[in-house]
């Protein structure tokens, strides 16, 4: 008894950890993921830092920010969305050790992650009796929330490598999958799809779809890309997600509730 009233006091005293699913969520979440691509490998090959040390580093990174992210009780967007980058690239490296260290087939791990995204999914309904990332007021509910994030980038990117695999497309055209395959989830949640489940699968696309953005940039033009290299694309990017998320934070236009004073 002492346990759960504990615990419903706690939940009280935070506020919903997640922001408000606006344009601008899908915005820096996109610019997340093709900085999460590019910036691991600008790190990776062009600094010649290696695949383990670069793993290594970033999720040392990762982790202390997530330490800072579950002290909060409030959606703070710069320890947020710093934790949204780091997570993309621990996520990308994920994938990048099973398919470049360890051989694993992207066919292999897309169906691992998915099964392992199931079971996440499956846990956290079965626990909360809830999937939706507008009630993450306690830290299991924030736990399950972060996990699953981090399941849906290492899916996205093995997903997106294997599909580039099969197809053989140049970076520009490999945009358009992706992109459609949003547009036709837009498409189903406008005519009566579930919301959480056209989230998530929306949150899962934009993986592939940031990353092959990052590959389009990055690309030297004579494989079809721009050619603003791994640092341009991240610096780019880096520096955009800065600016939205700085303008975030003045308007609290993506927060979901609006903190009382005395809820410190």
């Amino acid at each position: 008894m002492t346990t759960s009233v504990q615990t419903t006091s706690r939940s009280r005293l935070m506020l919903n950890k997640v922001p408000e699913v606006t344009v601008y969520f899908w915005i820096i979440k996109i610019l997340c993921t093709t900085v999460g691509e590019s910036f691991a490998d600008y790190i990776n090959e062009t600094l010649g830092f290696g695949l383990t040390n670069t793993t290594l580093v970033f999720s040392a990174a990762l982790i202390a920010v997530m330490v800072v992210q579950f002290r909060l009780n409030r959606y703070v967007p710069s320890v947020y969305w710093l934790a949204v980058v780091l997570i993309s690239v621990v996520g990308t490296l994920l994938t990048d050790n099973l398919t470049d260290a360890q051989g694993v087939p992207l066919w292999e791990s897309s169906t691992a992650f998915a099964v392992l995204l199931a079971v996440v999914f499956g846990i956290w309904y079965a626990r909360e009796r809830t999937l939706s990332i507008h009630s993450i007021v306690t830290i299991p509910r924030e736990a399950f929330y972060w996990l699953t994030v981090l399941v849906t980038f290492a899916l996205g990117t093995a997903v997106g490598d294997w599909t580039l695999e099969l197809t053989g497309w140049s970076p520009g055209a490999s945009i358009t999958l992706p992109l459609g395959l949003i547009l036709a989830v837009l498409v189903a949640w406008k005519i009566g799809a579930g919301p959480v489940l056209s989230l998530w699968l929306a949150y899962i696309l934009t993986r592939p779809l940031g990353a092959n953005i990052g590959d389009y940039l990055a690309s030297p033009r004579a494989d079809g890309g721009l050619g603003l290299g791994t640092r341009g694309t991240s610096v780019l990017f880096l520096g955009t997600i800065l600016a939205v998320v700085v303008y975030l934070t003045v308007t609290d236009k993506d927060r979901t509730e609006i903190a009382r004073p005395n809820q410190a």
